[in-house]
């Protein structure tokens, strides 16, 4: 029989849980920000042109595609705890190196151990909320942590531009990767305790036929057909909001900072909604699948005004239509992991949102370098903002196309 004082001891440990994935997805974007938040000093520095800045971020986004779907295998192999802990400490000593990186190849390879590492972010998170947090804490528990890359961001143009001001570009690398350390230590440290309130099925010896029945299965295409339409719109976000501010609105390296930090305060908001409005929903008596699907189709409609952020007359009020469409995209992904947490067995939980953070990658990196493109041969920033506008309905409509009914693994008796 289960005590009161073990439940409240279960409970904590949940919620520390929460809190250091928060914290840990935090970080990794708050190190993926720096290079975009110092393009301004690098590119005076180095005298990069936009189609090499492009060549920067592709380099990541390629990486990370490249790396994550064996990090989502990696990490139902080993466990979240080795495996993440380990992946935070490789990208924090990336990030650390690029202080020593003095040319565009060097910061390359940089960037691309800083993706190695982060890979294992995204099935890392998906997984823990799966195995450790009961189906009814679950929505609430990945909203909170969706929000965590807004926080990573928000927390980066206030601050980066003040240390790289202060005390140079290098050291905003160096007290950004440091942070790292400190979270691994907390990480193994707070995850002694967890126990699981969902098994995996055996993995069966046969990995090459596990892997060949989740690429027929259509519940793995309809998340990741999704997932890679919204993950297109978010790097390209990432990677280019600052410069747009600089470029469209003429502001400085000092100023850009505030209306950057804004638009991702919103996009918090939006991972935060979204962990609400889905058990709302069931509530009022909706099923799985429609509450997912309707939730989705929310946001996606929040994202249609994005073209007008480039007609404002002034940043601060492109910062709340851009701030917008990233409350919808965070409310979108909150959804889509949620979907990956309900209806794919927990022993492919880890591999599905690796393989949707894969194709994720490769239509960011395509959009990042649409892009240098676009900006080099005069058309500035409205086609990738046209292309964004559109991502999120037809998202779910690929999602609902592949998967008429979200019905819970569980159920399933997967």
């Amino acid at each position: 029989m289960t005590t009161s004082a073990e439940t409240q001891h279960s409970a904590r440990s949940r919620y520390l849980l929460i809190a250091l994935v928060f914290a840990g997805t935090a970080l990794s974007y708050l190190d993926r920000q720096v290079l975009a938040l110092l393009k301004p000093t690098l590119v005076s520095t180095f005298s990069w042109t936009d189609q090499e800045f492009a060549h920067l971020g592709s380099a990541f986004t390629f990486a990370t595609a490249a790396a994550v779907l064996f990090s989502g295998w990696l990490v139902d192999r080993f466990g979240v705890r080795v495996a993440y802990g380990a992946a935070v400490a490789l990208w924090s000593l990336a990030g650390m190196g690029h202080a020593a990186a003095a040319t565009v190849s060097e910061f390359v390879m940089a960037r691309i151990v800083l993706a190695l590492g982060e890979s294992v972010s995204g099935p890392a998170t998906v997984k823990s909320t799966a195995q450790y947090l009961p189906v009814e804490e679950r929505s609430l528990g990945l909203g909170i942590i969706a929000a965590a890359p807004s926080i990573g961001a928000i927390v980066a143009p206030l601050t980066i531009p003040v240390i790289a001001v202060l005390v140079g570009w290098q050291a905003a690398f160096l007290m950004t990767g440091a942070l790292g350390f400190v979270w691994v230590w907390l990480w193994f440290l707070g995850t002694r305790h967890l126990k699981n309130v969902q098994k995996a099925a055996p993995v069966a010896q046969n990995n090459w036929q596990i892997f060949g029945e989740l690429l027929r299965d259509r519940r793995t295409w309809g998340i990741t057909g999704a997932k890679m339409l919204a993950d297109m719109v978010w790097w390209f976000m990432l990677f280019w909001i600052p410069d747009l501010f600089s470029r469209v609105f003429h502001l400085s390296q000092a100023e850009l900072g505030a209306p950057v930090a804004l638009t991702y305060i919103m996009a918090a908001g939006g991972a935060i909604s979204s962990g609400l409005l889905f058990p709302a929903l069931l509530r009022r008596g909706f099923t799985v699948n429609t509450a997912r699907k309707t939730s989705m189709v929310i946001f996606g409609l929040l994202i249609l005004p994005l073209p007008l952020a480039l007609a404002m007359p002034s940043p601060w009020l492109a910062a709340l239509l851009i701030g917008l469409a990233l409350f919808a995209h965070n409310g979108f992904v909150t959804n889509i992991f949620g979907a990956t947490a309900d209806i794919i067995p927990l022993n492919r939980v880890a591999t599905v949102t690796g393989l949707g953070s894969v194709c994720g990658n490769l239509s960011g990196m395509a959009m990042i370098e649409f892009a240098g493109w676009s900006l080099t041969n005069g058309y500035g920033y409205y086609p990738m903002f046209a292309i964004a506008s559109g991502a999120y309905l037809a998202g779910t409509l690929v999602l609902h196309l592949m998967v008429r009914n979200l019905v819970p693994a569980s159920e399933l008796g997967d």
